[in-house]
Protein backbone atom coordinates (compact mmCIF):
# COMPACT_ATOMS: atom_id res chain seq x y z
CA UNK A 1 0.00 0.00 0.00
CA UNK A 2 1.18 3.48 -0.84
CA UNK A 3 1.06 5.41 2.42
CA UNK A 4 2.54 8.69 1.17
CA UNK A 5 0.64 11.74 2.38
CA UNK A 6 0.04 12.94 -1.18
CA UNK A 7 -1.63 9.71 -2.32
CA UNK A 8 -3.14 8.22 0.84
CA UNK A 9 -6.93 8.10 1.21
CA UNK A 10 -6.95 7.05 4.86
CA UNK A 11 -5.25 4.83 7.36
CA UNK A 12 -4.58 1.18 6.56
CA UNK A 13 -6.65 -1.30 8.56
CA UNK A 14 -3.65 -2.31 10.72
CA UNK A 15 -3.52 1.24 12.11
CA UNK A 16 -7.25 1.43 12.81
CA UNK A 17 -7.22 -1.18 15.59
CA UNK A 18 -7.98 1.30 18.39
CA UNK A 19 -10.13 3.51 16.18
CA UNK A 20 -12.52 0.61 15.76
CA UNK A 21 -12.75 0.38 19.56
CA UNK A 22 -12.93 4.19 20.06
CA UNK A 23 -14.64 5.50 16.89
CA UNK A 24 -14.66 9.15 15.96
CA UNK A 25 -18.40 9.28 16.71
CA UNK A 26 -17.58 8.53 20.36
CA UNK A 27 -15.18 11.44 20.74
CA UNK A 28 -16.46 14.14 18.44
CA UNK A 29 -17.78 17.08 20.39
CA UNK A 30 -15.38 16.45 23.27
CA UNK A 31 -17.56 14.08 25.29
CA UNK A 32 -15.35 11.92 27.47
CA UNK A 33 -12.12 13.55 26.32
CA UNK A 34 -9.58 15.04 28.69
CA UNK A 35 -8.44 18.64 28.59
CA UNK A 36 -5.18 17.89 26.79
CA UNK A 37 -6.95 15.96 24.05
CA UNK A 38 -9.55 18.68 23.63
CA UNK A 39 -6.83 21.35 23.44
CA UNK A 40 -4.92 19.31 20.84
CA UNK A 41 -8.07 18.87 18.71
CA UNK A 42 -8.76 22.60 19.00
CA UNK A 43 -5.28 23.28 17.58
CA UNK A 44 -6.14 21.06 14.62
CA UNK A 45 -9.38 22.98 14.15
CA UNK A 46 -7.42 26.24 14.19
CA UNK A 47 -5.11 24.92 11.41
CA UNK A 48 -8.14 23.97 9.33
CA UNK A 49 -9.77 27.35 9.90
CA UNK A 50 -6.60 29.29 9.03
CA UNK A 51 -5.93 27.31 5.88
CA UNK A 52 -9.59 27.57 4.89
CA UNK A 53 -9.57 31.34 5.39
CA UNK A 54 -6.42 31.74 3.31
CA UNK A 55 -8.01 29.61 0.55
CA UNK A 56 -11.23 31.64 0.61
CA UNK A 57 -9.32 34.92 0.54
CA UNK A 58 -7.15 33.69 -2.34
CA UNK A 59 -10.16 32.60 -4.39
CA UNK A 60 -11.59 36.10 -3.90
CA UNK A 61 -8.32 37.62 -5.10
CA UNK A 62 -8.24 35.42 -8.21
CA UNK A 63 -11.84 36.34 -9.10
CA UNK A 64 -11.22 40.04 -8.46
CA UNK A 65 -13.47 40.15 -5.40
CA UNK A 66 -10.70 41.09 -2.96
CA UNK A 67 -8.77 44.33 -2.67
CA UNK A 68 -5.16 43.29 -3.40
CA UNK A 69 -3.37 45.24 -0.66
CA UNK A 70 -5.88 44.18 2.00
CA UNK A 71 -5.55 40.61 0.77
CA UNK A 72 -1.76 40.87 1.05
CA UNK A 73 -2.01 42.04 4.66
CA UNK A 74 -4.30 39.16 5.54
CA UNK A 75 -2.10 36.62 3.75
CA UNK A 76 1.01 37.87 5.54
CA UNK A 77 -0.72 37.70 8.92
CA UNK A 78 -2.64 34.43 8.54
CA UNK A 79 0.08 32.70 6.53
CA UNK A 80 2.73 33.60 9.09
CA UNK A 81 0.58 32.30 11.94
CA UNK A 82 -0.21 29.08 10.08
CA UNK A 83 3.42 28.26 9.28
CA UNK A 84 4.76 29.24 12.71
CA UNK A 85 2.06 27.38 14.63
CA UNK A 86 2.32 24.24 12.47
CA UNK A 87 6.09 24.10 13.02
CA UNK A 88 5.66 24.58 16.77
CA UNK A 89 2.89 21.98 16.97
CA UNK A 90 4.90 19.47 14.98
CA UNK A 91 7.96 20.01 17.17
CA UNK A 92 6.05 19.24 20.36
CA UNK A 93 4.47 16.15 18.83
CA UNK A 94 7.75 14.80 17.44
CA UNK A 95 9.83 15.49 20.53
CA UNK A 96 7.36 14.62 23.27
CA UNK A 97 3.94 13.18 22.54
CA UNK A 98 4.56 10.75 19.69
CA UNK A 99 7.43 8.90 21.40
CA UNK A 100 5.37 8.55 24.60
CA UNK A 101 2.27 7.42 22.73
CA UNK A 102 4.25 4.91 20.65
CA UNK A 103 5.63 3.38 23.87
CA UNK A 104 2.12 3.16 25.30
CA UNK A 105 0.74 1.48 22.21
CA UNK A 106 3.46 -0.52 20.39
CA UNK A 107 0.85 -1.92 17.97
CA UNK A 108 0.69 1.55 16.44
CA UNK A 109 4.44 2.23 16.13
CA UNK A 110 4.07 2.09 12.34
CA UNK A 111 1.37 4.74 12.64
CA UNK A 112 3.66 7.11 14.46
CA UNK A 113 6.33 6.45 11.82
CA UNK A 114 3.74 7.34 9.18
CA UNK A 115 2.89 10.58 11.00
CA UNK A 116 6.59 11.43 11.20
CA UNK A 117 6.91 10.95 7.42
CA UNK A 118 3.86 13.18 7.01
CA UNK A 119 5.59 15.88 9.04
CA UNK A 120 8.61 15.74 6.73
CA UNK A 121 6.35 15.91 3.66
CA UNK A 122 4.40 18.81 5.15
CA UNK A 123 7.66 20.70 5.68
CA UNK A 124 8.17 20.60 1.93
CA UNK A 125 4.62 21.78 1.27
CA UNK A 126 5.04 24.59 3.80
CA UNK A 127 8.28 25.67 2.10
CA UNK A 128 6.45 25.82 -1.24
CA UNK A 129 3.59 27.70 0.44
CA UNK A 130 6.02 30.28 1.87
CA UNK A 131 7.89 30.68 -1.43
CA UNK A 132 4.71 31.12 -3.47
CA UNK A 133 3.11 33.39 -0.85
CA UNK A 134 6.20 35.59 -0.83
CA UNK A 135 6.17 35.74 -4.63
CA UNK A 136 2.54 36.76 -4.57
CA UNK A 137 3.13 39.36 -1.86
CA UNK A 138 6.01 40.89 -3.87
CA UNK A 139 3.79 41.07 -6.95
CA UNK A 140 1.01 42.69 -4.91
CA UNK A 141 3.42 45.25 -3.44
CA UNK A 142 4.67 46.16 -6.91
CA UNK A 143 1.07 46.57 -8.06
CA UNK A 144 1.37 44.02 -10.86
CA UNK A 145 -0.04 40.51 -10.90
CA UNK A 146 1.33 39.82 -14.33
CA UNK A 147 2.81 36.37 -13.95
CA UNK A 148 -0.13 34.37 -12.65
CA UNK A 149 1.19 34.51 -9.10
CA UNK A 150 -2.34 34.58 -7.66
CA UNK A 151 -3.47 31.47 -9.56
CA UNK A 152 -0.23 29.62 -8.78
CA UNK A 153 -0.66 30.41 -5.09
CA UNK A 154 -4.32 29.32 -5.20
CA UNK A 155 -3.15 25.92 -6.52
CA UNK A 156 -0.39 25.73 -3.87
CA UNK A 157 -2.91 26.57 -1.15
CA UNK A 158 -5.41 23.98 -2.39
CA UNK A 159 -2.70 21.28 -2.28
CA UNK A 160 -1.52 22.31 1.18
CA UNK A 161 -5.07 22.39 2.52
CA UNK A 162 -5.81 18.92 1.10
CA UNK A 163 -2.60 17.36 2.44
CA UNK A 164 -2.89 19.08 5.81
CA UNK A 165 -6.45 17.86 6.26
CA UNK A 166 -5.48 14.28 5.30
CA UNK A 167 -2.65 14.37 7.84
CA UNK A 168 -4.79 15.88 10.61
CA UNK A 169 -7.56 13.32 10.12
CA UNK A 170 -5.11 10.42 10.19
CA UNK A 171 -3.21 11.86 13.15
CA UNK A 172 -6.44 12.28 15.10
CA UNK A 173 -7.52 8.75 14.27
CA UNK A 174 -4.27 7.36 15.67
CA UNK A 175 -3.69 9.64 18.66
CA UNK A 176 -7.16 10.17 20.14
CA UNK A 177 -7.96 6.44 20.42
CA UNK A 178 -4.59 5.84 22.13
CA UNK A 179 -5.39 8.58 24.64
CA UNK A 180 -8.87 7.16 25.18
CA UNK A 181 -7.48 3.67 25.64
CA UNK A 182 -4.71 4.60 28.08
CA UNK A 183 -5.89 7.93 29.54
CA UNK A 184 -4.07 11.27 29.49
CA UNK A 185 -2.53 10.45 32.87
CA UNK A 186 -0.39 7.83 31.16
CA UNK A 187 1.61 10.64 29.55
CA UNK A 188 3.12 11.57 32.89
Amino acid sequence: MDDALETRNGLPDALRVLLDKHPRSAWQGGAGLGGLTQFWLERHLMFRQLSGQISEDTKALVTGDAEPLEYGQRLARFGGVLVQQLHEHRGVEDAHYFPMLARLEPRLAAGFDLLDRDHVALDGHLATFAEDANGLLKALQSGALSGGEDERFAETMARLERFLDRHLIDEEEIVVPVLMEHGEGSLG
